[in-house]
């Protein structure tokens, strides 16, 4: 029973981490540079994360400057950041890409809210497919004879214990996020 626990704590913890990682790429009042997580840049035919040809960094609340290191790669950088659409036109001066990210408007906030709500959605149907495996266990340990009916009871209560702290963490996760971009 022990083991089902801590398979179900894993893996919701591990939905907690992508949860975490999908918030970094949402845009508060301030920019990140996390905006940048998803961009690829065509590396001698390789697609590589941008963080990994360049240094990335945010000078103030609304600019990022990316110094490549192999100055070869400056086009390929420039058109990775305009597919990837991250709401800011890069601007090439030799040396280094800047993003101006203009001010977020109080629409572009509560796309980002909504945004967040979506991801926090995503991230509690991971928990809840966590939970059903793990009833699923604790249900074949108690056909197979391997445990009594009073331990499946308080093992199936248990998984939703473990699953009700996850989805409780998700939610305080998210509306801490959500504060953070409807801040002016």
């Amino acid at each position: 029973m022990e083991e089902v626990f801590e398979f179900a704590k894993d893996h919701m913890n591990k939905s907690i981490d992508i949860l975490k990682k999908d918030l970094n790429t949402l845009r508060t009042g301030r920019v990140s540079i996390h905006v940048l997580d998803g961009v690829k840049v065509d590396y001698y035919g390789a697609p590589t994360p941008l963080n990994q040809v360049a240094n990335i960094n945010a000078i103030d609340a609304t600019t990022i400057v990316i110094s490549p290191w192999d100055k070869s790669v400056m086009k390929e950088i420039e058109r990775a950041i305009q597919e990837a659409n991250v709401g800011a036109n890069p601007n090439n001066d030799g040396e280094a890409i800047k993003l101006y990210f203009p001010p977020m408007t109080e629409e572009e906030r509560k796309k980002q809210a909504k945004k967040a709500k979506e991801f926090s959605e995503k991230a509690k149907i991971a928990i809840r497919n966590v939970r059903r495996e793990a009833n699923d266990k604790i249900k074949k340990l108690f056909k197979n004879k391997e445990i009594t009916e009073d331990e499946e009871r308080k093992g199936l209560d248990e998984v939703q214990k473990i699953t009700d702290e996850f989805v409780k963490k998700v939610d305080e996760i998210v509306n801490k996020k959500i504060e953070d971009v409807m801040k002016v």
